[in-house]
């Protein structure tokens, strides 16, 4: 064990000794049901990551959509499917950019300005 990990499990020793944990929200009633417990055990991480940088698993789900719905546009030969399918990715693509409007606007923009600014002046 390193320096970091002895001095936390100290604390957290420490801390259940003195009762600090006994009053916690939540304090024995069942824990949430994981949003991961469908996905692979391999893919967790991955899908924890992007769930805590702020992509849902519905917008993945409408991306994937959407590009079915193009690929068959693209071969479809029946003019009447074709519109179908056409009226189908423009709602797709409204919901889609209606999630995309509700994340922007639950971010802190003018930091994430900044951000967006210091990573473009080290790419290009």
């Amino acid at each position: 064990m390193d320096f970091a990990s002895i001095v936390s499990e100290d604390k957290i020793r420490k801390a259940y000794e003195n009762g600090e944990f006994d009053h916690l929200p939540g304090f024995g009633k069942p824990l949430p049901r994981d949003d991961a417990a469908a996905v692979p055990p391999e893919l967790r991480m991955a899908y924890r990551m992007l769930k805590n940088a702020g992509y849902s698993a519905e917008e993945n789900r409408l991306k994937q959509e959407m590009l079915s719905l193009e690929d068959l546009i693209k071969s479809c030969e029946n003019d009447e499917e074709k519109e179908q399918l056409q009226k189908k990715l423009n709602e797709k693509i409204l919901r889609f950019n209606s999630m995309m409007a509700k994340r922007r606007a639950n971010t802190n923009s003018n930091m994430f300005k900044n951000y967006e600014q210091k990573i473009n002046s080290k790419l290009f």
